[in-house]
C-alpha cells in the first residue's frame, strides 16, 4: 500500500500520488501515459485524470504497480473494482496483457494467449486469486514460456496450480531449474502450427522471444517501443554480450510480425513492412556503433 507521508514531491496536486518506494519499473507510464512520467529517478503523477477513461487507466495503473507506489487521497471502490475487472487486458485475438507486475521481475510485463491447443502464460504475474480465477475460466494454462531467467516470477506457482510446462532456455535454466522443456541452442523451434520459440542471447545467455501467427512476438527483455523515439530500441546496458545482442535483433529480420510485446517498455501495432523498417534501422544504428570501434 502506497503512503501519504511518502509522497514524492514531484507529483501533481490533487487525488493520485506516487510515493517514495516507486522503483522506476515504467509499468504505470505503460498503461497511463496522460497520468504519469518519469520526473528524476521515479515514476509521478504529471497530471491528474482529466476524465472517466483517464481515471480507470490511473486505477489499473494503480493495481498493476509491481511494489504499491501508487495510492489515493481518497479512493473509489467502484473504481478500483472496475479497473480489477478489467485484467487480464485484451489486446487483441485472444492475447490480453495480464496486469499485476511482479516485484520480483523488477515489474516486467506478462502476457496471456488463448489457444484451442492450450493456453500460453508469457513470463509471469504476481500470483493472484483474480488471475487464478479469470485463467480457469478462460481454459487454464498449459504452457509458460520464460523469455529470459529475469521474469521467471511466479512462474512455479502457477505451473503447480494448473500443471503447466514451463519452458526456458538452457543457458538461463538456473532461474527454473525444475522447469520441463528446456531450449538449447540457437535454432528456432515450432510448437505445433502457430508457435515459434527463437532463442536471442545478448541480454542473457539464454533470452528467447515467442512468435505467435507471424503476427505477435513476445520479447522479454530483448526488444520494445520507445514511445519518445518513436523507435525500436534495445538494451544498452545489463548485457551477456553486446555484439551478440546486435546478432539476435537482426535474426529477427528473418520473421514476419506486427506487433511486439515487451517484458519492460511499451508495446507496439504496426504493420509488418512497417515494423521491418524500425527493426532495420535499429539494427543499422547498433552496426554503426561496432564499425566505430
Amino acid at each position: 500500500m502506497a503512503d501519504r507521508n511518502k509522497r514524492l514531491d514531484s507529483n501533481a496536486q490533487g487525488n493520485f500520488y506516487v510515493d517514495a518506494t516507486c522503483i522506476n519499473c515504467d509499468t504505470c507510464r505503460q498503461l497511463a501515459p496522460l497520468c504519469f512520467e518519469e520526473i528524476g529517478d521515479y515514476s509521478a503523477v504529471h497530471s491528474q485524470p482529466q476524465d472517466d477513461l483517464q481515471t480507470h487507466q490511473a486505477y489499473q495503473a494503480l493495481l498493476a504497480c509491481p511494489v504499491g507506489s501508487i495510492g489515493t487521497e481518497h479512493g473509489d471502490k467502484a473504481q478500483l473494482q472496475a479497473a480489477m475487472a478489467s485484467f487480464p487486458l485484451r489486446i487483441e485475438d485472444g492475447v490480453s496483457y495480464c496486469g499485476f507486475n511482479s516485484e520480483k521481475s523488477f515489474g516486467a510485463n506478462s502476457f496471456f494467449i488463448e489457444h484451442p491447443d492450450g493456453n500460453w502464460l508469457i513470463d509471469s504475474p504476481r500470483y493472484l486469486k483474480h488471475l487464478v480465477e479469470v485463467f480457469e475460466q478462460r481454459g487454464g494454462i498449459a504452457h509458460i514460456f520464460l523469455t529470459h531467467k529475469d521474469d521467471v516470477a511466479d512462474a512455479d506457482k502457477y505451473a503447480a496450480s494448473f500443471g503447466a510446462k514451463r519452458i526456458i532456455h538452457q543457458a538461463d535454466a538456473e532461474a527454473a531449474p525444475d522447469a520441463e522443456r528446456i531450449i538449447d541452442g540457437e535454432e528456432t523451434v515450432l510448437v505445433g502450427p502457430e508457435f515459434q520459440i527463437i532463442p536471442v542471447p545478448g541480454h542473457t545467455a539464454g533470452s528467447m522471444a515467442l512468435l505467435y501467427r507471424e503476427r505477435f512476438l513476445f520479447t522479454g527483455d530483448h526488444l520494445w517501443w520507445a514511445p519518445h523515439t518513436q523507435a525500436l530500441e534495445a538494451p544498452t546496458r545489463l548485457i551477456w554480450r553486446k555484439w551478440t545482442m546486435v546478432d539476435s535483433i537482426r535474426k529477427l529480420l528473418d520473421y514476419r510480425f506486427e506487433w511486439v510485446l515487451a517484458g519492460h517498455g511499451d508495446r507496439v501495432h504496426l504493420s509488418s513492412t512497417d515494423m521491418r523498417s524500425h527493426l532495420l534501422a535499429l539494427v543499422e544504428r547498433r552496426e554503426r556503433g561496432r564499425s566505430l570501434r
